[in-house]
């Protein structure tokens, strides 16, 4: 029996032979794979900016307008803090101002009757001498204090014969009257005085009717 090893069988025409095989399959594992560097040189050049870059004009801006708006809004309140303390200011000078004309007015209505008192203590001071004369003086009284509620803007009013009229006639009384139209006024019993609109009183009158 011999002894010789034995040769190995020659491959199949177009077989591959393992050391080929093992190089085919690394240059298809290296076709997916990057060149040596290239990692490091698509970092260098494709990494984006960093966390301070980021956002960094528009949060500036975003900045900016939070403190305009914050700046027009304490303006805004201050405007109208202001306006609140004029208003305030207003309505007392207001007051004050009313106030003054009121007492003015009073002042005024007292020194128009001044005179009327003074006249009718000056009459009762001479009833005791001259009785007679007292009427007279009464009667001159009574004009001077008519005439002062007239410069005041209350004229005295108290005509009879006129047609009645509700804004300026209160009726007090009817009297049958033949000769009268009826509605017409025949008999003032209380002087009024002043005009519709501005009227310190009616005129109390009393009105005809017929049967």
């Amino acid at each position: 029996m011999s002894t010789q090893p034995q040769q190995p069988e020659p491959a199949p025409e177009g077989a591959v032979t393992e050391p080929e095989q093992e190089q085919e399959q690394g240059q298809e594992r290296g076709q997916g794979l990057p060149a040596p560097g290239a990692v490091e040189a698509r970092g260098a050049v494709g990494e984006g900016p960093g966390p301070d870059a980021a956002g960094g004009p528009a949060v500036a801006e975003s900045v900016e307008a939070s403190g305009e708006q914050a700046a027009a809004l304490a303006e805004l309140e201050d405007r109208w803090r202001r306006a609140l303390a004029d208003l305030e200011n207003l309505r007392k000078r207001h007051a004050r101002e009313v106030e003054r004309e009121r007492a003015a007015e009073r002042a005024s209505t007292a020194a128009a009757l001044l005179p009327v008192i003074d006249n009718l203590e000056l009459a009762l001071s001479h009833a005791e001498a001259d009785p007679g004369s007292i009427v007279e003086g009464v009667k001159a009284i009574r004009d001077q204090a008519v005439n002062a509620l007239a410069q005041l803007g209350y004229e005295r009013r108290g005509e009879t014969g006129v047609p009645f009229d509700p804004a300026r006639h209160e009726v007090v009384g009817v009297v049958e009257d033949a000769e009268a139209e009826p509605g017409t006024v025949v008999q003032v019993l209380r002087p009024g005085y002043g005009d519709p609109g501005n009227q310190l009183r009616p005129v109390a009158v009393a009105v005809a009717k017929r049967e």
